[in-house]
């Protein structure tokens, strides 16, 4: 009988359990989105506390916050762009040929990967001011490639390792050049590495401070500078939640997207 009774009460234990974990994750998410609503500071027409959309249109007003939107999509965009042509480049070599230290090289690769990145920090400006490179767009995603080419490497060999290597051989039977078999065949199968590839570049650059600190000035600064100055002696917690919703955003979108292509990588893996 009380095993039975346990039975009985386990689905129940199951979906409590779920909900306390939604209430733990959603409960600050729901708190920024209160707060970034609401009027938090005196300001001429509005109440403290009232609800008003007026620190969203303050941040389309403000030349600093809005050019910091701007500059954190091209850091990224300029990321994604150099870092998975040369990473695919790089795992196709990886996975596909057998060279006299691969293996090493490729630990040496996830090495750098983990090193923090304040420990390069004065190389990297120091090499960034003599090229006259700070506070460049092509300057801020060169520093992210450093530690995104690691691991985007180490992603796209993964995927490419899936991908059963008679197929390039068929291609070559059948007239393929390997430009066009790359392009026409691989690529494609490709897409759900490339989907993952493209998120965690995107999130490491949205997010990164470090780089975005020494290689930036006031007039480059990306949101996550941005969010930062605004804290002061008197804070707007109000623009700062709007802010960091405009954060958030982004990088929802991008898990949306991601969790397909995440989900046919292991159906990939699975039939091969």
């Amino acid at each position: 009988m009380k095993n039975t009774s346990m039975k009985r009460f386990r689905p129940l234990i199951k979906i409590l359990s779920l909900v306390i974990f939604i209430i733990f994750i959603f409960l600050p998410l729901v708190q920024v989105v209160f707060l970034s609503t609401i009027s938090t500071v005196p300001r001429e027409g509005f109440v403290e506390g009232q609800f008003t959309w007026i620190n969203y249109i303050n941040i389309w007003a403000t030349p600093t916050l809005r050019s910091s939107i701007l500059n954190s999509i091209t850091y990224v965009m300029l990321n994604i762009a150099i870092t998975v042509p040369a990473a695919l480049m790089a795992a196709y070599a990886f996975s596909r040929y057998k060279f006299i230290g691969d293996k090493h090289l490729f630990l040496v690769f996830l090495a750098f990967r983990i090193t923090p990145p304040v420990v390069i920090m004065l190389p990297i400006f120091q090499l960034f001011a003599s090229l006259n490179m700070i506070n460049s767009p092509i300057g801020i995603a060169l520093a992210h490639c450093l530690f995104n080419l690691p691991i985007s490497i180490w992603i796209l060999q993964s995927f490419m390792n899936a991908i059963p290597q008679e197929l390039d051989e068929t291609s070559q039977i059948d007239g393929h050049t390997l430009p066009s078999f790359l392009i026409r065949i691989f690529l494609p199968l490709m897409a759900p590495g490339i989907g993952v590839t493209v998120f965690f570049c995107f999130m490491f650059s949205w997010v990164e401070v470090v780089f975005a600190r020494i290689l930036t000035v006031t007039g480059g600064k990306p949101i996550s500078m941005a969010i930062n100055s605004l804290f002061g002696f008197q804070t707007d917690i109000g623009l700062v939640m709007a802010m960091t919703m405009m954060s958030i955003i982004p990088g929802a979108i991008m898990v949306y997207f991601a969790r397909h292509h995440i989900a046919k990588g292991f159906t990939i893996n699975q039939t091969n």
